[in-house]
This record gives structure tokens, sequence and C-alpha cells, in this order.
């Protein structure tokens, strides 16, 4: 069993999956090795395995479980193993503990001023007014200031992203100042560009300064705020998922959920009660 995940891990590598899509399908294997381990692989056992999913995940993250395994399962030619996944109903809402409002973006930016940290400041400014991910951090370079736009080129897809006027101006004069003449822009003392682990370390040390909840610091919480942003200018979904670089409009739905304050507020200004 180990050899051939690992020979599915090497097949998805190739497929140019994602390091972190990997990791995660390599950990989930793993689990389903374990559970399987003196056991005959049969659709009793895939049941029994599936019960058991659901009995210590979430169901959104059971179903991420069984995509994996799915996956492997194709992969080994065992297309009658397949699971099913479990009905999830869409959320309409997000928590509010997780939604970044721009109130406490603006905090976040200047209390990494504060710190002296404008590597930090702009950093997250870059990911919120651009609305790329971390792993795309990379390119944002010297090269695109001068074009005013990045190609970013990941997972076999292309796609254009143009940069603010006022977030060129900045990154100009930080790369200036800092003499940064190669790409990328974000690097660590050494010169490397900085990573997924640097860039969460550094994001959540401002939080209790800022005061902001942890639980809404990371990267991709950016997007969200990029995204729901824009659409709540735009209106264009379409456009919107073409910007984040999804391929479904139902992936781009869900960046652009709210808390439902909103929606409270014009419940009650119905005046159908």
């Amino acid at each position: 069993m180990d050899e051939m995940i690992n020979n599915y891990i090497a097949y998805l590598k190739e497929e140019e999956k994602s390091e972190a899509t990997c990791k995660q399908y390599k950990r989930e294997l793993q689990r389903f090795s374990s559970f399987c381990y003196g056991k005959e692989l049969s659709k009793e056992t895939m049941l029994a395995y599936k019960d058991d999913l659901i009995a210590h995940y979430k169901t959104s993250s059971a179903n991420a479980a069984l995509v994996a395994i799915n996956g492997f399962l194709s992969f080994i030619n065992r297309q009658d193993l397949k699971l099913k996944l479990f009905k999830l109903q869409r959320s309409t809402f997000i928590s509010q503990s997780r939604e970044m409002t721009k109130e406490e973006y603006t905090r976040l930016i200047k209390t990494a001023k504060k710190k002296k940290d404008e590597r930090l400041a702009l950093l997250i400014e870059t990911i919120c007014s651009t609305g790329i991910r971390v792993s795309e951090v990379q390119y944002i370079t010297t090269e695109a200031l001068t074009e005013g736009e990045t190609t970013i080129r990941m997972k076999g897809k292309t796609r254009k992203i143009f940069l603010p006027d006022k977030l060129v101006t900045l990154l100009k004069k930080y790369t200036k100042r800092h003499k940064i003449s190669h790409c990328p822009i974000f690097i660590t003392r050494s010169g490397r560009a900085l990573d997924r682990s640097n860039i969460w370390k550094m994001m959540k040390a401002l939080c209790k300064e800022a005061v902001v909840e942890s639980t809404k610091v990371f990267p991709h919480n950016f997007r969200h705020l990029f995204a729901r942003t824009f659409y709540s200018l735009d209106k264009d979904i379409a456009k919107l998922a073409d910007i984040l670089g999804h391929s479904s409009i139902n992936t781009t739905r869900i960046y652009i959920m709210s808390t439902g304050v909103e929606h409270r507020k014009l419940i009650n200004s119905l005046h159908l009660i």
C-alpha cells in the first residue's frame, strides 16, 4: 500500500498538483492505509472507513478525504471501491469569527508599520489589493512593477493580474530603498523568497497588538476580503472568478459570502410582519 501511495503522489506531482495538495493527499492516504492494515480492501472495508471519517471529521473535511481516496482508487484501477461523497448543504453565511473586515485589515497594516515592519505591511496590502494566493506572491517581481501587471502560471493555468497604481508606487520605493533589483520582491534576509510558513508566522504576530482575532489572520482571508470588496463594487461574479483563477463560479461564491449581517438588515427592512 505504501508503495502504491508513493507512486500516486509522484503521479500527482507530474500532473502539476500543488505541493500543499500532494501533502494533504498523502496524509489522508496514510490514515486510510493505517485503517486498512490487516483488512481486505473491499467495499465493506471502504464503507467502514467512510463511517470512521464522519465520526472524526467535519463533513467538508470528510469529503476532502474521500476525494483523495477516490483519486487513489482510480489510479490503482479499483473504481469499484470508490465512495460517494457525503451530502453537504451549501452554507449561506460564514462565521463572524472568520470574516476579516476592512477595519481589521487597516489595523493590521497600521500595526505592522508601527512595528517598523514595512515588508509585512506591503505584503498584506499586496495580497489584499490583488487577490493573489500566498503561493503566488513569488510572481510579484521588480519586472512586474515596470509593467504594472504580472502573469501567474500555476497548476497548468495562466492568468494576468493587474497591480494597483498606488501599490506599484509603494513597492518601487521599497525595492529602491532596500536595493532589490531582482525578483521576487518579498524575500528573507538571506535573499530567498518568503514561503507560506514565513508569511503565516509574520501575520499571526500582529494579531494581539492589532486587536484582531487570530482565527481571522491568515493569507487566504485577505484574498477573501479582496473578493468581497471587488464584488460589492462590480457584481460580476464571472469576472471575479477569472481574476481569482477559479475554474468554477461555485468556488467564487464561497469567497463572497458574508456573515449575514447585511442579509439580516434586508430581511428586517421588508416590513412583512
